[in-house]
């Protein structure tokens, strides 16, 4: 097979991920699908949950087989699967068992699937930049939902929500196939020419790679597991309740809080660069913990404030700080367990995801429902971050396998 460059690779796993990241805007399709069919908000916006549910445990499955047949067959198939799961969304007229069927279920298959792949893959081509480049990918999912949201908003205007599905999902499939098509593996033993790791590094990685079975042996995987759920929990209940909550804190109109939300989204994409990036310097123990304290105050003092620029600001870092995590654990996943195995072992941490997106917007909904305000929420997350912040500190490679 030719070895591509790895840049180019790096590119088509960013356009990958952007097509995939599009589930993020699915809030511009729960008022004309409420309206158009009498469903509530909440059996609309439990399309979303089972995608996201799915897309963690598919994520599992899609490493496993990856390691069998490689990342090109995985991403094709994951592309195929979630274009067609959109794209029959369309035909929902048929109830909404079938909406949560297709964009739900097979579409979160094909998200999982192809989710993992360019994670997988760019570590293993980028071991002198793993948390910067992996943090790229990923920011490409974050990134999907500024491209589609507009995207989608003027098709539904135009043509109905049922055919924005089928336009969409012919779209995200050729998008995925034709990136998913560049994703490969480098030779084994490939390293970058003249790249020799630092003392620091070595301190921080694991010398061999662990098998799954040998990782979830140690208490480390469980840690980094607990450490993704914690962190996403925090920042998906937000994401949950974005425009209700800017609508309660400052006192403005639906129109204004769905402005400020496409303004926070930016966070997510750019914290899962930026965290990243940093964790190549500071270590990914100490990014954590600095997200974890961050989020302590940030949440604390978030229904303290209501200007709009303040609320705005205090929610860009809280979805920076949730963006984060997704890119900063991949490169934490294989330094502790090293990047051989890295497509199962952090495709079964990403099921860490799915619980989370069900605790986190069904906690602070609930105490939303029974306080009358958002404000006990938020301070329980804030209060929940604090015990948080001491796990990145406990947590230390494991002890090589004999």
């Amino acid at each position: 097979m030719k070895i591509l460059n790895r840049w180019l690779i790096a590119l088509a796993g960013v356009l990958l991920q952007m097509a995939l990241g599009a589930v993020y805007a699915w809030s511009v399709f729960r008022i004309p699908l409420a309206k158009q069919f009498g469903w509530t908000i909440s059996e609309v916006t439990l399309t979303f949950t089972i995608a996201i549910m799915v897309l963690g445990f598919a994520s599992f499955f899609g490493g496993l087989w990856l390691k069998r047949v490689g990342p090109r067959v995985v991403a094709l198939t994951g592309g195929v699967l979630y274009g067609a799961g959109v794209f029959l969304a369309s035909f929902s007229n048929h109830g909404l068992w079938w909406l949560y069927l297709t964009y739900g279920v097979i579409g979160g298959i094909g998200l999982g699937f192809a989710y993992i792949v360019p994670v997988a893959v760019l570590l293993k081509w980028f071991p002198d930049k793993r948390g910067l480049m992996t943090g790229i990918a990923v920011g490409g999912f974050g990134a999907g939902a500024l491209v589609t949201a507009p995207v989608a908003t003027r098709l539904i205007q135009s043509v109905g929500v049922l055919q924005t599905f089928a336009y969409l999902g012919v779209g995200f499939l050729i998008v995925t196939v034709a990136s998913g098509y560049f994703m490969q593996n480098p030779p084994d033993g490939w390293k970058p020419e003249g790249w020799t790791p630092t003392q620091k590094e070595l301190g921080q990685k694991t010398a061999k790679d662990f098998t799954l079975g040998e990782a979830l042996k140690t208490w480390q995987w469980w840690a980094l597991w607990l450490l993704l759920f914690l962190n996403t929990s925090a920042g998906i209940s937000v994401i949950s309740q974005e425009a209700p909550l800017f609508q309660e804190l400052a006192n403005i109109t639906a129109i204004t809080a769905a402005g400020m939300v496409g303004v926070v989204s930016i966070g997510n994409a750019l914290g899962r660069v930026f965290w990243a990036w940093v964790s190549d310097t500071l270590g990914r123990k100490m990014t954590f913990a600095v997200m974890f304290l961050l989020q302590i105050l940030l949440f604390w003092f978030l229904p303290s404030f209501h200007a709009v620029t303040a609320i705005t600001i205090v929610s860009f870092i809280i979805l920076m700080c949730y963006g984060g995590g997704f890119g900063t654990m991949p490169a934490f996943a294989a330094d502790y367990f090293g990047p051989g195995n890295v497509g199962p072992i952090y495709g079964l941490m990403l099921t860490a995801w799915g619980f989370a997106s069900a605790f986190g917007p069904l906690l602070i909904a609930h105490m939303r429902q029974s306080s009358g305000t958002y404000v006990g929420g938020l301070h329980v997350i804030a209060v929940v971050m604090a015990v948080s912040a001491l796990l990145p500190l406990m947590v230390r490679p494991p002890a090589p396998v004999k």
